[in-house]
């Protein structure tokens, strides 16, 4: 086992508690991202006021983060098509001058 592969408890903060997760070194600023992010999904659920209790705000949040998820994955599909058409482009135009 290599040290980018090696696990390590780390903690994070979700509506004030704390939770040890283990996680992969290499991973470490990855996972806090995302606990920060699910952090400000159920503050700002919370604090509508519209949902009460722990695990229904984090029921909503997960519903929210997960119902995200396709439109940043088609997104990312798009972007991806347009980069590879404007280096296709770029490409015929160097072969053009070359």
């Amino acid at each position: 086992m290599n040290n980018a592969s090696k696990m390590r408890p780390i903690s994070i903060q979700i509506l004030g508690k704390e939770y040890k997760v283990a996680c992969p070194d290499d991973e470490q600023e990855s996972l806090l991202s995302a606990a920060q992010e699910l952090d400000n999904r159920m503050r700002s659920i919370r604090d509508s006021g519209k949902v009460s209790g722990t695990d229904r705000i984090a029921i909503m949040a997960a519903l929210n983060l997960t119902h995200d998820l396709p439109s940043l994955k088609n997104d990312l599909a798009d972007s991806e098509e347009e980069i590879s058409l404007q280096l296709s482009n770029l490409r015929n135009k160097i072969e053009k001058v070359l």
